[in-house]
């Protein structure tokens, strides 16, 4: 007999009442298995859980494909929670779109070094009342020697319709290979809208006056303040596999959400 290509599934659910009852519901219906021996997990929850186990499978080097059920917010994510119909098939025919996160390497003004990854962007902010002044480096070379901001943000294509949108950042389709660069109410020069890079380009951005005009960087949840420069780079070695039903992916949530008014 051939087994079945998830034979060992990991089952996940964010504290939530809702979230919590419905794992119970699923738990009964067969053996699951911790996420470090999963073949796949199922994550049930909202797009901030979803994002939070994919870093926990990073962080413990088990990268598996996850299906999430939504019983939060948003969840572009995840799938429509239906109870009458099996994982099992819901896994066999589920589509698989693949994501890379970003790494994140910040310098603070006491010279501490720290590193994070980002699955939807990683974010400059000014941490005062102060406008943020940095020097935006793309591949080794100045391409803006000052941005006076309230911040500037690198999104990947699977983070582009969350906080990069808010911020009139474009859509990216997930098979571009591209980063979206995208200022947050730029004041210097104020009518620049951004750029669109490969994933393969470094970006570095240096903080000018660090400490009279203090900023931070926060990768997806992880925060880093103080910082006198970030270092930001898609990282494929840590590729992501999310799986949606048929006709729900990401994909076409992405483009679907170009035309939304």
């Amino acid at each position: 007999m051939t087994m079945p290509e998830f034979a060992r599934l990991a089952l996940l659910a964010s504290p939530t009442d809702r979230a919590q009852d419905a794992c119970e519901a699923l738990r009964k219906g067969r053996d699951w298995v911790p996420l470090e021996e999963a073949d796949a997990a199922v994550v049930i929850g909202g797009d901030g859980f979803m994002l939070q186990t994919l870093h926990t499978m990073i962080d413990i080097d088990h990268i598996v494909p996850a299906f999430g059920l939504n019983l939060g917010t948003v969840g572009f994510l995840m799938n429509k929670y239906r109870s009458a119909r099996s994982i099992e098939e819901r896994l066999a025919k589920a589509t698989r779109i693949a994501v890379s996160p970003l790494r994140m390497t910040a310098t603070t003004n006491t010279g501490e070094i720290q590193s994070f990854c980002a699955i939807n962007e990683v974010s400059i902010l000014r941490e005062t009342r102060q406008t943020a002044k940095l020097e935006v480096s793309v591949n080794g070379k100045v391409r803006m020697p000052e941005l006076a901001c309230d911040g500037v943000l690198v999104a990947t294509p699977a983070g582009s319709t969350a906080y990069n949108l808010s911020a009139n950042g474009p859509i990216l389709p997930l098979s571009s290979n591209m980063l979206a660069l995208t200022p947050i109410s730029p004041f210097r020069p104020r009518r620049w809208r951004g750029a669109i890079l490969p994933e393969t380009y470094e970006i570095v951005f240096k903080a000018l006056e660090s400490v009279k005009r203090p900023v931070l960087v926060v990768a997806d949840q992880k925060e880093v303040r103080d910082v006198s420069e970030v270092r930001v780079k898609a990282w494929p070695e840590h590729r992501l596999t999310l799986m949606f039903d048929r006709g729900q992916s990401l994909e076409d949530r992405i483009f679907a959400e170009q035309f939304m008014v």
